[in-house]
């Protein structure tokens, strides 16, 4: 459960602070082939980034994590390409690299989980641990 809220926390926020720019002037990160081929709609184009992060994390954590973990895996991987053609953000870009990779596990993970038919209980709801061993 902790990757689902991460995997939705960071691009849901990130997604949403596109409109704000209270963590960073995101359009800096788009490359200058990017910015050339969108020309004046860069700025546009990464509101609709933004649009389509926060889905990605609603995705997630709204009951299809398998699914929005593939995407999310794609995209920072596309992310991760993009950086890398700026020139600059190496260090953002492996780190994109290591998110792409967890999200990817992430989906396997809940992937496993679904072939293999385990139910998961919420949390709060496991038997205590005196309740176990009192039925063994």
């Amino acid at each position: 459960m902790s990757l689902r809220i991460a995997f939705f926390l960071g691009p849901f926020l990130a997604g949403l602070d596109k409109f704000f720019h209270l963590l960073v002037n995101w359009d800096q990160y788009l490359s200058p082939t990017a910015q050339s081929v969108l020309g004046s709609f860069s700025h546009p184009f990464m509101l609709i980034v933004g649009l389509v992060e926060m889905t990605v994390g609603l995705i997630i954590i709204g009951g299809w994590p398998r699914i929005g973990a593939y995407i999310a895996s794609i995209w920072l991987l596309l992310i991760a390409i993009n950086l890398v053609m700026t020139g600059h953000y190496f260090d953002i870009a492996l780190r994109d690299i290591g998110l792409c990779l967890s999200a990817f596990g992430l989906a396997k993970l809940t992937e496993a989980i679904a072939v293999a038919g385990v139910q998961l209980a919420p949390v709060g709801t496991m038997p205590a641990a005196a309740d176990m061993s009192r039925a063994a």
